[in-house]
């Protein structure tokens, strides 16, 4: 890596290194079954754990960012075009029994409700809720699976 490449960039190139297992999907009803809590947990290969367990979880944040909308008053902080950066990582992350983990709420006026969390013997696990199945789809994403689909016209 150079100095002049933004370590966004370098974060995302080292989250999308490794390929993501799914080992299982879990998709409950919240309280009331007006929405969902996911947990997705995955695996990635011990020995790259050290190089990109911070890529993984910014990409993971990232796109969960992205996908973020406003809920009740946090309307008045919502940038459309916004974006998750490095520092947004830096703040939110943690290391609470042994494991890396982004915790994320409310972000400037976005609903984030996401939690990624890496082992150091390569488990992760991707929980949302009140996200719908969204990270299903962001998952689907980083395994190059396509989120779009053909609609056939009149």
């Amino acid at each position: 890596m150079t100095d002049d490449v933004p370590i966004e960039a370098q974060l995302v190139r080292d989250g999308l290194a490794p390929e993501l297992e799914v080992v299982d999907t879990k998709i409950e009803p919240t309280f009331g079954d007006d929405d969902f809590h996911v947990r997705i947990e995955m695996r990635i290969e011990e020995e790259l754990v050290e190089s990109c367990a911070l890529g993984v979880i910014f990409v993971l944040g990232s796109l969960s960012f992205q996908d973020g909308r406003p809920r009740g008053p946090s309307d008045a902080w919502f940038e459309d075009g916004d974006v998750f950066t490095a520092a947004d990582l830096l703040r939110h992350l943690r290391y609470p029994n042994g494991r890396l983990q982004l915790d994320v709420d409310y972000l400037r006026g976005r609903c984030i409700k996401t939690e990624v969390d890496v082992w150091r013997d390569g488990r992760v696990r991707l929980e949302t809720v009140n996200r719908g199945q969204a990270a299903t789809r962001w998952v689907d994403r980083l395994r190059g699976k396509s989120v779009l689909t053909l609609v056939k016209g009149p």
